[in-house]
């Protein structure tokens, strides 16, 4: 009798132990996860600016430069000197003196009427010519040479006048103290010159809304006085940032108003009769 209770109190020790070692096996062994499971780990995300400690801020966008122009023959555009001729232009985007291409004034010349041109040193493209940085503040001051110049303009409109109507500098309209006078410097581009301090009197080529300056024997003429080379006062110029001339040119054998052609003739005629 004793003999089986002994028997019968080992087989449940035994038993306890198997479940025991068996709890604990199922606690160390983790579940298995479903391909479909939520908890399945993914790649890290790729690293942003926030995580790697840079701001919005500090990342560079690309500068978008306003246009730069370059005046092709037939074209009026305003070539400029500053007094230390660090800021110019001279009709070219691509050389010495295209810090002030952008955003220039350009004038497709027509034929005779009324043009403007223009240089403007406000602009992204200047300040990073002059500074490397499009947003650091760069002031022309004083002037030394300008004029209106038109490509090759003594072929194309070789009897041309450019008559200066008024000049803006920042919107303000200054005083002209003279006329100017057209001229060629090089027998190939026309110019109007507006000041220039090089040169004190008129050369003998120049043409003016008056005629000649000169007579026969090179001599000038009494009206040859109400004309210059410098036709403002400097002082204007002191500091600058946008130039505009407005002028009238004539004497091109050709005028602005569109020329009616015979079909355009023929498609008024058409008109009227319907009408």
């Amino acid at each position: 009798m004793k003999i089986k209770k002994y028997l019968a109190s080992l087989i449940a020790v035994l038993m306890m132990g198997m479940a025991a070692t068996a709890c604990n096996k199922a606690e160390k062994e983790p579940e298995t996860l479903s391909d479909n499971s939520d908890n399945i780990v993914h790649d890290a995300p790729e690293t942003s600016p926030e995580i790697a400690g840079i701001s919005d801020a500090d990342i560079p966008e690309e500068e978008e430069f306003e246009p730069a122009y370059t005046a092709e023959e037939g074209q009026a555009y305003l070539a400029i000197a500053g007094s230390q001729w660090d800021v110019q232009y001279w009709g070219s985007a691509k050389q010495s003196g295209y810090m002030l291409a952008y955003d220039a004034g350009i004038a497709d010349i027509k034929g005779d009427g009324s043009y403007t041109v223009s240089v403007n040193a406000n602009t992204k493209g200047f300040r990073n010519a002059m500074t490397g940085n499009p947003n650091e503040t760069y002031t022309p001051e004083g002037i030394d040479f300008m004029a209106v110049m038109i490509p090759n303009g003594e072929s194309l409109y070789p009897n041309a006048v450019i008559t200066i109507d008024s000049i803006l500098v920042d919107g303000n309209e200054i005083e002209l103290t003279a006329k100017n006078y057209t001229s060629t410097e090089d027998g190939t581009d026309t110019r109007a010159t507006v000041y220039n301090t090089w040169v004190n009197n008129p050369p003998k080529d120049a043409r003016t809304s008056d005629g000649a300056l000169y007579d026969e024997d090179g001599d000038a003429l009494s009206v040859c006085k109400e004309y210059s080379a410098q036709i403002f006062e400097e002082e204007n110029f002191a500091t600058w940032t946008k130039v505009e001339v407005n002028f009238t040119i004539t004497g091109t054998n050709n005028s602005s108003t569109p020329v009616m052609t015979d079909s355009d003739n023929e498609n008024a005629d058409e008109d009227e009769e319907s009408a």
